[in-house]
Order: C-alpha cells, then sequence, then structure tokens
C-alpha cells in the first residue's frame, strides 16, 4: 500500500499522481512549500515532513519520495490532464485497441550519459514490474481484466516498443508515465541474490545509497541527502527536454527540501519573506488573503481539491501466528455496516467546514475526485449521511447495541464502544478533525482515544502489522477513477480498510472479504473494459452508491485547492489537478 502526501506536492506527481494515484495511495496531505533561502539563486527551497524512506521507485509506496524529480516516463500529463509525449515523442493505438506502439525519442540519455532506449523500457517492465519476486505496488496497475493478466511488452525496433493488452483497457495509456529504469545500472541487481535467495535490487538504491551512484532520467538529479535535514536536487545535464530556442530545461537550477516538522513553521518563513509559496490550510486564509498585496505573492484557487480525507475502520477479521490483527470484540462492531452507518450520521461535517475549513470546503461524499467527470453527486442520487445523532443512535439500536446507566453506548454483551484512531502528527487539519471527532462521538456515548502518530509508525501499522483500529487520512485523486482502482481491489496493495499482506509480508489467515467489496472490485474491472465513455460513468455510478451505502471509508469534507505563491516565481499556470508547479521545467525565478 502506498501512502503518500500526494496532495503536498501536486507539481511533482504530474505523472504519478494521476497514473499510479491508488497504487501510490493514502495521503499525508501535507502542502510542499517552495522557498528560496537566497533570493539571488536560481533554486525553489521545499519543505517536507519527513526523510525518505527509499530511492527505489520499484519499492516505493509512500511519501515524500524523489521520483517526480528525477523520474520519467513514456508519458506525462499537462495541467488540464492531457497526456502528452514524455520519453516517447509518438505512439500509434491499434484499431482493436489492445497494443500501444510507442516511438522514443531520440538521443535519450541516462543522467551519467549512457544511451537511454527502448531496452531499458523492456527491462523495466519485464524483469522489475512484471518480476514476482520484486514486491511493488505498481504490477498491481498493470493487472488487467478478471483474470488480472498482465500486458506484454517487446521490442519492435531500435526505437520503438510495443505494449499489448489481453483485451481492451480504457485507462491503459495514462498508466505508462511510471518511471523508467537504467537496465545498465539495475539488471545485475535483479539476477544475483542474497543468502536467502531474494533479488539484490530489494536492498538496491536504498536511503543509504550514494546520491552519486543513483541514475535518472528526469528533470533533476539527486546531489546530496542529508537525513533529518535535507535533500538537494540539481538540474539534470542530460534532460531531454528543450524550449522553443533550443534552450535546455528546466531553468530553475537547484531544488532543496528541507525535512521540517511543521506546517506553521513553513508559515512564518512565507509571511517574512523566506518562502516562495506556501499551501494555504483555511486557518490562514483570511490574514494571507489581507496580506496578499503587501506580501508579494498571489492566492491560487484551484477550486474542488482533487483528493479525499476519510476515517476508515480496519474490517480485517484475518489472524497471524494465531493472533487476530484486531480485537474480536471491535471487529463485531467494525463489520457490521449498521455501526459503520451510525458513525457516520454520528460526525457533524459541517461544523468541520465552519470551525476548521473556515467555510472553505463542502461536505464530501465520494471516494471519486469531485472534479472527475465520473463524480457523482448528492444531488444525483449519492447516499449522504448529514449530521443526525437520533438517526445514529437508532443505528446503533438496530445494531444490537444499547446505552448504559451512565449514558455510555454499550455492545449486546455489555462491552463499552471505544477504540482507537490514528492520524500523522504534524498535520494540524487532520489533528482538528480528529479532535472534533472524537468530540462527536464522545456525545452518543462512544470513547474515542484519538493518537496523532508519526508519518512513519502510522505506515507501519497500517501496511505491515495490519494491527490498528480506525485511522483519519487522505487520498490523491484525478480525472481517471481507474487510478484508485488498487484501493478498491480486494488484493490489492492499497485496500487498507481489509489489507491482503503483500509480497515479503508474514502471511494471516481466515482474512474474509464481503460480498459488497467482490462487487466493487469487479466493476472497476468492467469500467476499465469499457470504452464507451457513457456506459463507463454508469459503472463508476454504481461503485460510489456500493461504497456510500457500506461505509468502508466515511468521507468528510472536500477543501478548496489554495497556494499563495511569491510573484518573483514566474510562469505559474495554475491546475486545479496538479497544482502550482505542475510546469516545473517553465519556471523562472525573477524580481518581484
Amino acid at each position: 500500500m502506498i501512502l503518500a502526501n500526494i496532495l503536498a506536492s501536486k507539481w511533482q506527481w504530474s505523472v504519478l499522481s494521476l497514473i499510479l494515484t491508488i497504487s501510490i495511495g493514502i495521503s499525508s496531505c501535507q502542502q510542499i512549500i517552495s522557498s528560496s533561502s537566497d533570493q539571488t539563486n536560481n533554486q525553489l527551497v521545499s519543505a517536507i515532513l519527513s526523510d525518505p524512506k527509499t530511492f527505489n521507485p520499484a519499492l516505493s509506496n509512500e511519501s515524500p519520495n524523489i521520483f517526480g524529480y528525477v523520474g520519467e516516463g513514456l508519458i506525462t500529463e499537462d495541467g488540464k490532464g492531457q497526456i502528452q509525449p514524455a520519453l516517447a515523442e509518438s505512439w500509434a493505438i491499434s484499431p482493436d485497441s489492445k497494443s500501444i506502439t510507442f516511438t522514443l525519442k531520440p538521443n535519450l540519455k541516462w543522467s551519467d550519459g549512457a544511451p537511454l532506449t527502448v531496452d531499458d523500457v523492456a527491462f523495466t517492465f519485464n524483469e522489475v514490474y512484471f518480476n514476482q519476486e520484486i514486491p511493488t505496488d505498481t504490477r498491481d496497475i498493470l493487472k488487467i481484466g478478471k483474470e488480472r493478466k498482465l500486458p506484454t511488452v517487446k521490442k519492435v525496433a531500435d526505437n520503438r516498443i510495443e505494449f499489448t493488452t489481453p483485451e481492451p483497457f480504457a485507462p491503459f495509456l495514462r498508466t505508462l508515465g511510471i518511471s523508467i529504469l537504467p537496465a545498465h545500472k539495475l539488471r545485475s541487481s535483479i539476477t544475483q541474490k542474497d543468502n536467502k535467495g531474494k533479488p539484490l535490487f530489494l536492498s538496491t538504491w536504498g536511503i543509504n545509497t550514494k546520491p552519486t551512484d543513483l541514475v535518472s532520467n528526469g528533470m533533476f538529479t539527486l546531489d546530496s541527502y542529508t537525513p533529518g535535514e535535507r535533500l538537494v536536487f540539481k538540474k539534470n545535464p542530460y534532460y531531454w527536454r528543450k524550449d522553443a530556442q533550443g534552450k535546455q530545461q528546466p531553468y530553475v537550477e537547484k531544488v532543496i527540501w528541507q525535512i521540517v516538522e511543521s506546517t506553521d513553521t513553513a508559515l512564518v518563513q512565507f509571511r517574512s519573506g523566506g518562502l516562495d509559496s506556501y499551501g494555504v490550510s483555511p486557518d490562514f486564509f483570511s490574514l494571507l488573503k489581507k496580506e496578499e498585496q503587501k506580501g508579494g505573492y498571489k492566492i491560487y484557487n484551484g477550486g474542488p481539491s482533487t483528493g479525499t480525507t476519510f476515517m476508515s475502520f480496519n474490517l480485517n477479521q484475518g489472524e497471524r501466528d494465531s493472533k487476530p490483527l484486531v480485537d474480536p470484540i471491535k471487529s463485531r462492531w467494525f463489520n457490521n455496516v449498521k455501526f459503520r452507518q451510525a458513525i457516520a450520521y454520528s460526525i457533524n461535517r459541517q461544523r468541520m467546514i465552519n470551525n476548521i475549513y473556515r467555510g472553505l470546503g463542502a461536505p464530501q461524499d465520494s471516494p471519486i475526485s469531485v472534479p472527475s467527470p465520473y463524480y457523482l453527486s448528492r444531488e444525483q442520487g449519492l447516499p449522504a449521511y448529514d449530521y443526525s445523532p437520533q438517526k445514529a443512535k437508532s443505528l446503533f439500536t438496530e445494531a444490537g447495541f444499547k446505552y448504559n446507566e451512565q449514558n455510555k453506548l454499550i455492545d449486546d454483551r455489555d462491552n463499552p464502544v471505544r477504540f482507537t484512531l490514528i492520524t500523522n502528527s504534524g498535520n494540524k487539519i487532520r489533528e482538528a478533525l480528529g479532535t472534533q471527532i472524537k468530540q462527536d462521538l464522545a456525545l452518543i456515548g462512544i470513547e474515542v482515544d484519538f493518537t496523532p502518530i508519526a508519518f512513519s509508525l502510522l505506515i507501519d501499522r497500517v501496511d505491515n502489522s495490519l494491527q490498528w483500529d480506525s485511522l483519519l487520512i487522505g487520498f490523491t485523486g484525478g480525472a481517471e477513477p481507474n487510478d484508485g482502482a488498487n484501493f478498491w481491489s480486494v488484493d490489492g496493495g492499497s485496500h487498507l480498510f481489509n489489507l491482503k499482506p503483500q509480497a515479503g509480508k508474514p502471511p494471516i489467515t481466515e482474512r474474509k472479504v464481503a460480498d459488497w467489496e467482490k462487487k466493487i472490485d469487479d466493476l472497476y474491472i468492467q469500467a476499465a473494459q469499457e470504452l464507451n465513455e457513457s456506459k463507463r460513468r454508469q459503472i463508476y455510478i454504481e461503485t460510489q452508491k456500493i461504497t456510500q451505502e457500506n461505509l468502508p471509508c466515511i468521507y468528510l469534507v472536500n477543501s478548496l485547492s489554495l497556494s499563495a505563491i511569491k510573484n518573483r516565481v514566474k510562469g505559474i499556470d495554475y491546475s486545479p489537478i496538479n497544482g502550482p508547479f505542475w510546469n516545473l521545467h517553465e519556471l523562472m525565478i525573477g524580481a518581484d
């Protein structure tokens, strides 16, 4: 599963956020903040919440990660979500829609000066992403149809490579923006094994690797990394992109990630002139708006954000080493749909909008992004759960719960209803949301132990130990719903509310999959097979209705996409899909 703060860095995910999406998965929703510590230098400095976990793109399952800077695929997407050439200069789709043949740009090179060829593309897919010995979430988004078959990839000429799917797959072209890897540097790590018989690739390009040993093909290369302090990226001299005058892009020479622990600190730095941009949180919007002209910046409003924020219960009924992952008492509650529906009615989302989002948001009811053409609104028939303690109590009663003399909710075996809710610490919005959920549920007799924890610890619990009660997190999104297929696939690496252990993880027994889970999985497969857009939308409408009826996720608030950007950053073309820096290659640093 991928836990990611993709909303934090929309520009760097111009490919990855929309192409890998949920396989890139759960968002920490920390805004990436660009700045310049030295106003005379041609550089952008960004603030991130935590250290990266790997420098190997195939093994990455969280954010922040470096691959939006150093990696590139065959295609990319512009600010409108339209597919554009990247490493490929063109492509042709067969009449039966089962094959795509790409022609690579001439004279492509890796950051070490070695040629980048179709052999690298074939290696990337056939020997890495399709390799069952390598636990990569990328493979999940490349599986097609009910039989979950992988495409075939073959070289057809020195500059052309063909991808063939077992059946038509509507979103296939968009999936091919994933990073291409250098065969001349990594092939030996695939064939060589460690003392446990596993490919050396699994321990290749970790965070202890010297940046100079990394080979990349993106706009930048990693120049240095100081754990807990910063990452420095420098312009890749071999990057392919040039402007109309033949000048190499990007124009920005250096990007620096400063590792910080608080977005509040970033706000102080932005107001004092040290930062070039700030992802505007609702609580500071009024303040920043008043200072807009004096501060020499502009606040961009991209409208409804493409991400979601939600609360989820751990529905996994499995056991590991004969011990249940979830307390059996709590598991009975969580797996009762009326319990989940009652919880949804107990959360006052309008209060969240008014107090936490300062009116800059609306109730979120769907896993599909509001800007997506496949989104179904409540006005169009999507089930919704507006605040109603009365309905909540009625559903609790129907589910077999009752209230004791202290007006505390207890189950049919007299167990008081109490559970732990976790989120990533440092995210002020999430911490505020969690605090209100605790308060709201206390009003109906439920005690919630709200516990913000370090993002790395949260990842470990949700992705590795699978031992958690409830979770408050966010996912990125985009126009294409299939970007979230890995979340809804019952075997997907991002199916967090009932996660199947992934390759290399200890097995579990007695895991159960509900009929509605299987139905959603099947519908996502059907939608990907359907080439008629009208029919595709109808399938996704059905998935949204099923998710809202069964509530594996209780969606909360859809915020506005707001960024304050210093006037010295030239060339901003704000995208409601990909954020302010989707066109980083075109940006320049100049006078205010």
